[in-house]
């Protein structure tokens, strides 16, 4: 039951920081190309792989909130996916492309990273 209220708890404050966050980075851009969603999905992949790279540093609550809780929440398929979809069907097929691609590939690199980054240090 702990565990549970921690993940709700984790849940909330990441999907609040996920708002703020690509809410700011994407009135920032000034563009039609999702970079809050991008940006929230690559900072929340690096920080995933940074707890996976702590290994067993963290018990099972404190991994129940950060990582499925918090980063759970805080990064979106669906945003990206509606987003994506958007571009598609207004004819910005190349942005929709870039969508994708790019946020695969960063979002790897910045789980790679994160890890690579705590195990490293």
């Amino acid at each position: 039951m702990l565990e549970l209220g921690l993940i709700a708890l984790g849940g909330a404050l990441g999907a609040a920081a996920r708002l703020w966050a690509a809410g700011a980075v994407q009135r920032l851009s000034g563009s039609v190309f999702p970079f809050g969603t991008l940006a929230v999905n690559v900072s929340g992949a690096a920080l995933l792989g940074a707890l996976a790279g702590m290994g067993g540093a963290l018990d099972n609550p404190a991994w129940a909130f950060f990582a499925i809780g918090v980063l759970g929440s805080y990064t979106t398929v669906s945003s990206f996916t509606l987003e994506t979809l958007d571009l598609a069907r207004t004819r910005r097929t190349g942005l929709a492309a870039l969508n994708i691609a790019g946020s695969f590939a960063l979002t790897l690199l910045a789980a790679a990273a994160g890890y690579v980054l705590v195990i490293v240090s």
